[in-house]
């Protein structure tokens, strides 16, 4: 899908705007607080019920004021919309229809984000990884989200009775279910994995020719390939006991991202991380599309920072590739200059003060 028009309301400091968008390709540049990253920050809750830069509801709504609004025109003509109050209430509407969850709109708006903070996905511990994976599994794989709720409500009965130190026929119970469900979430992630990996080797190979032959990706199913899950859930059923909780298991599994069998983090500079991330995200979304053939939106913060004009130009090269609608943002004009496309298939914004403004062909601004 894409978004042809947006309209925020009371959203961080975009008091109003009302929006029409490129199918394709839109680039917005403005100063640092301008409200750029905000108005990326707007559709990514469209699509995710939450925010990229903060967990608090409060700090998205402006001061004074008791909720915002963000709502959306899709391509296919669905009016979405999402409103949320400070004291947690939300409403979410699909076609003037209320009756609805934010899983029904993720349904609709597939977004994917590289930002600053993406960098997270190495350094944010397997939590970050596990995030990004199951969001993928969520989109391509619709069997996923079933079997990963069932999985939680065993686990969080397992973590029950070893809190309670309850032994015996009941734990016996759990502990089958949960062996079982592990084992089947397990093959699912591993099989997505496989996918998402020979997809990224295709976008590596034009992002980062001369490195992709050396990079890898290593899935960890959350216990040892060499060991079945009961028989370590026996071994250290003490020590589960001690802890109160499962120490094992689909809840626990890592993705690791490697280049020549080293961290990627250790070994490749910053630019080139933001390329492998740049890399990952594209695989990812392109799976999507896919599966869902529902093209996912693509949302890239500061495209300046960490790349410089030869990177810029390679990854407008992949972009051009892409059947998805892409938001980049930038300080100055002359980062995004690399990623104009020869067709003028595009539209420029100009954000200053929270007010955003469309810039025509030729057109300089302030």
């Amino acid at each position: 899908m894409s978004i042809q028009s947006l309209t925020v309301n009371q959203f961080r400091n975009l008091d109003y705007a009302n929006i029409n968008f490129a199918p394709s390709l839109n680039l917005i540049v403005g100063d640092n607080g301008s409200g750029k990253s905000s108005l990326l920050e707007s559709v990514f809750f469209l699509g995710h019920g939450k925010s990229f830069r903060t967990n608090k509801i409060e700090n998205l709504i402006q001061s004074e004021k008791d909720h915002f609004v963000v709502s959306a025109k899709d391509d296919q003509n669905h009016q979405l919309g999402v409103q949320r109050g400070k004291q947690g209430e939300i409403q979410i509407r699909i076609n003037g229809d209320s009756k609805f969850r934010l899983s029904d709109l993720a349904k609709h708006v597939a977004v994917q984000v590289i930002t600053p903070e993406t960098f997270r996905l190495f350094f944010g511990g397997p939590k970050e990884r596990r995030k990004f994976v199951d969001l993928g599994l969520f989109h391509v794989e619709h069997s996923f989200v079933g079997v990963w709720r069932e999985f939680k409500k065993v686990l969080l009965q397992r973590n029950a009775c070893l809190r309670q130190r309850i032994v015996g026929q009941q734990l016996d119970y759990y502990n089958q279910l949960f062996c079982q469900q592990s084992e089947i979430i397990a093959k699912v992630r591993s099989d997505y994995i496989e996918r998402l990996a020979n997809e990224l080797n295709k976008w590596l190979a034009i992002i980062m020719p001369d490195l992709a032959d050396n990079i890898a990706l290593q899935y960890q199913r959350g216990w040892s390939k060499s060991r079945q899950l009961h028989e370590l859930l026996a071994e250290h059923n003490e020590r589960e006991i001690k802890y109160g909780y499962s120490l094992f298991g689909a809840h626990k599994f890592d993705v690791q991202f490697s280049f020549n069998r080293q961290p990627v983090e250790q070994v490749l500079s910053r630019g080139q991380q933001k390329l492998f991330l740049m890399a990952l995200t594209i695989a990812q979304a392109n799976l999507i599309f896919e599966s869902q053939q529902i093209a996912p939106i693509i949302l890239i913060d500061d495209i300046g920072a960490e790349l410089d004009q030869h990177s810029r130009a390679v990854l407008a090269k992949a972009i051009g590739k892409l059947t998805c609608q892409l938001f980049i943002t930038a300080i100055e004009k002359n980062a995004l200059e690399a990623m104009l496309p020869e067709q003028q298939n595009y539209k420029m914004f100009h954000v200053k003060h929270g007010v955003v403004t469309e810039i025509t062909q030729g057109e300089k601004h302030e």
